[in-house]
């Protein structure tokens, strides 16, 4: 993608300028910023996910002003005819080729935080209620119109008597009617809130925000599980420890000996990169893969659209699993996490080694071979 273009998508700025302008700055609001849109999914189709267990799904409904949060599976929707519900799906993308198409066109961000594509389906004067993100967000009218209100409201208080996070003192600055193929961009903690105008579809492009904390505990674990660290583990041994007359004491020795074996953990070269680009790649528990056919040397490659797939100076990860990488492999390999894909000529400048690894991923499911003709590149 060329960050330095202009793109309709972002109201005419390139990406480059959008991220300078308005990336958790302010709103901007795209009329047609995809012309022509399609949803990704009928509605009958996104009524037989809903009911799949391999599918993240909720549905939400105000019937006489009550409100109501089911968790998928959602085996029986209410009447299409019914207003008031609304019925999401997490995860599109990993489901339906033309959802990962879409969720492909916000890569200018990078793709550690990048996280799904949701799409909301609602009858009339459905929605979630008023409430505010993490995160940053993009939302897509795909199909009929939705109203949006917005606002900044620091002072937010949620309401207690209701199953979702709706704010009970909500004000919106702005209204908006967005119809099939306008989008309305949102930094983080902007309070809106979205009733649909008849029946409508609205797809959300939600990005990762973990927690300082939450992080650390994840990356602390994956490098205290780590069995390939380069200094030998160790058992606590205490033979001078004497007796004592304070046994609720913790050992003076016991807290040094733990300092160590954190320290230690993070000083291993590289040690840390390796567990932040294995946790950033991690599958999400509801994504699987079918095992794929037997490598071909001659052909291409795609990675799959569940696959998530990054790179640092040293290392590739892809689905959770790291590697190290160096020269032409590295940079080939690089290639296929930018791009998703990999030429017939590309894969036969990989090494030997590469290509092993390359076949295993196929054999995965992780990547899919590219049995079209291509136009090479490069």
């Amino acid at each position: 993608m060329n960050i330095q273009a202009p793109l309709p998508l972002l109201a005419g700025l390139s990406p480059e300028q959008f991220m300078r302008r308005y990336w958790q700055k302010k709103p901007l609001l795209v009329r047609q910023a995809l012309p022509g849109i399609k949803p990704p999914a009928t509605r009958a189709e996104l009524a037989r996910m809903a009911a799949s267990e391999d599918v993240e799904s909720r549905l939400a409904s105000s019937f006489d002003g009550r409100w109501a949060l089911y968790p998928g599976p959602v085996a029986k929707l209410p009447p299409f005819s019914k207003p008031g519900w609304t019925l999401l799906i997490q995860g599109l993308e990993q489901h339906l080729p033309a959802a990962a198409d879409l969720l492909n066109q916000f890569r200018f961000v990078p793709e550690a935080r990048l996280d799904d594509l949701m799409i909301s389906y609602a009858t009339d004067g459905g929605g979630v209620g008023p409430h505010f993100d993490s995160y940053d967000v993009f939302l897509i009218q795909v199909q009929g119109q939705r109203r949006w209100r917005i606002g900044r409201q620091p002072g937010a208080e949620l309401r207690d008597d209701v199953p979702l996070k709706i704010i009970k003192n909500f004000e919106y600055e702005e209204e908006f009617v967005l119809d099939a193929g306008d989008m309305l961009y949102l930094p983080p903690g902007w309070a809106h809130d979205g009733v649909a105008v008849g029946e409508c579809m609205t797809c959300s492009v939600g990005f990762r925000t973990p927690w300082r904390a939450e992080l650390a505990k994840d990356l602390l674990s994956r490098l205290m599980d780590d069995e390939d660290q380069g200094y030998v583990n160790k058992m606590y041994a205490d033979p001078k420890q004497q007796a004592t007359a304070t046994p609720g004491l913790v050992p003076e020795q016991l807290i040094e000996f733990a300092r160590d074996a954190a320290e230690r953990a993070l000083r291993e070269p590289r040690a840390l990169e390796r567990a932040l680009g294995e946790a950033l790649t991690e599958p999400k528990p509801r994504v699987w893969f079918e095992a794929g056919a037997e490598f071909a040397p001659d052909q291409g490659v795609s990675l799959d659209r569940r696959s998530r797939m990054m790179y640092d100076k040293f290392h590739v990860f892809i689905n959770g699993e790291s590697f190290r990488a160096a020269g032409r492999d590295a940079t080939l390999m690089r290639a296929l996490a930018d791009s998703k894909v990999l030429t017939r000529k590309q894969v036969s400048q990989l090494s030997e080694g590469a290509r092993d690894l390359l076949a295993q991923w196929v054999e995965d499911g992780w990547v899919q071979q590219e049995v079209q003709q291509e136009v090479e590149q490069g």
